[in-house]
């Protein structure tokens, strides 16, 4: 069992930045694949970028180079940074993990999953 803490969402105003964070509590960070997903109302789960083991990185294409996934060892956490954030961004967002694997964009590739952390951005 892997738990998946999940923090810093928030609302913020188009353009804006905000970084969320995932900590596997109790696990080693750099032991899993970790990546995030997200939920708006009404739509399927997406996949938004994620960090393999190795420490290689992968982001869905309405993201790319607004969004970054990194890791810090020695805190043990995941970060999601995003930036330049828009309306469409709205959504809940949920990390994921799972061990020692390649990154992967479909949602039931993860085996264990954090409860989520809301994210709005007003225009």
């Amino acid at each position: 069992q892997v738990q998946l803490v999940e923090s810093g969402g928030g609302s913020v105003q188009t353009g804006g930045s905000l970084t969320l964070n995932c900590v596997p509590s109790g696990r080693t960070a750099s032991d899993y694949t970790i990546c995030w997903f997200r939920q708006a109302p009404g739509k399927d789960r997406e996949f938004v970028g994620g960090i393999s083991w190795r420490g290689t990185t992968s982001y869905a294409d309405s993201v790319k180079g607004r969004f970054t996934v990194s890791r810090d060892n020695a805190k043990n956490t995941i970060y999601l940074q995003m930036t330049i954030l828009k309306p469409e961004d709205t959504a809940i967002y949920y990390c994921a993990s799972r061990r020692f694997a390649r990154v992967a964009t479909t949602s039931s590739s993860y085996d264990y999953w954090g409860q989520g952390t809301q994210v709005t951005v007003s225009s």
